[in-house]
């Protein structure tokens, strides 16, 4: 069964409970399980070559800050992604964390010029360090259904 299948099975089990101990044990493992995972990609992004310094506020800092494990238990959705949120970038900035990374064209205008645009070069800062660790972070959620498919039971 994949692992996804698994993780939904377990979570329509736990809403037919009535046991909020099992329920928040179960979420608070799966986000420990996947939470390493977060700061290699927030060095992954902060260590994009630049010619300028990094800043917090500047374009690395924002796609750093919109770095987000989300671990959904409920519902057709339930699952663990970390996430680049674009929707936690400033307004102007919104479409970069797919442009930066290389899965969406990333086109502007020079210096604000709309009759000049370049292509910038994409920069990979996730699928490249967020696949090696994809076998690690599967095992250990896969313990954690384990062991709450056996309390459960």
């Amino acid at each position: 069964m994949r692992h996804g299948d698994d993780l939904r099975r377990v979570s329509r089990e736990l809403r037919g409970m009535d046991n909020k101990e099992i329920k928040k044990r179960f979420a608070k493992e799966l986000r420990a399980a996947a939470r390493p995972l977060v700061p290699v990609v927030r060095s992954s992004i902060r260590s994009i070559p630049s010619k300028r310094a990094y800043s917090a506020t500047g374009l690395r800092g924002n796609l750093a800050r919109a770095t987000k494990l989300e671990v959904r238990t409920v519902g057709r959705q339930a699952g663990i992604a970390i996430r680049v949120d674009g929707r936690k970038m400033p307004s102007h900035m919104k479409g970069l964390p797919k442009e930066v990374e290389g899965t969406k064209r990333w086109r502007h205008p020079v210096f604000g010029n709309r009759d000049v645009w370049v292509n910038q070069p994409k920069q990979p800062y996730f699928f490249h360090v967020v696949r090696p660790l994809g076998p690690a972070s599967r095992r250990a959620v896969n313990r954690v259904l384990d062991g709450i498919t056996k309390d459960i039971r």
